[in-house]
């Protein structure tokens, strides 16, 4: 099942695949003032994004680091079709040849990607 990522999940999953483990306080302070959030809204969307599994929680001596519970191919993958159901009418080979043209994937994504239809292919009767 691929997740569905709202804007501001998106924009926290985004930091985190860019940057890595990260706390509260440094993706508050990375990202929370182009929000207009407080450090509190900050640490809420965390939890709740814990909590739908998309995050992971880990104690770093005693500091709580947020991790991706997923890759960034697949973070985006919903995000893909529904683009490709409003823009090419479900036809997901326009989006798929326009990522491969442009080099927008790396190698490591372009493998996620490749495991991604692996499995598409055993889930269809």
């Amino acid at each position: 099942m691929l997740p569905d990522l709202n804007e501001n999940e998106l924009n926290i999953m985004k930091e985190l695949w860019d940057k890595g483990k990260r706390s509260a306080r440094e993706i508050h302070d990375s990202i929370g003032p182009a929000q207009d959030w407080s450090y509190s809204t900050t640490r809420t969307v965390l939890e709740r994004m814990v909590k739908k599994g998309h995050l992971e929680k880990v104690d770093f001596h005693g500091l709580f680091l947020y991790q991706p519970a997923m890759s960034k191919v697949a973070g985006l993958a919903r995000l893909v079709r529904n683009f490709a159901v409003q823009v090419f009418d479900s036809n997901l080979t326009p989006v798929v040849a326009m990522l491969s043209e442009s080099n927008a994937l790396s190698d490591s994504e372009i493998e996620d990607l490749k495991d991604l239809l692996e499995q598409a292919e055993g889930e269809e009767p």
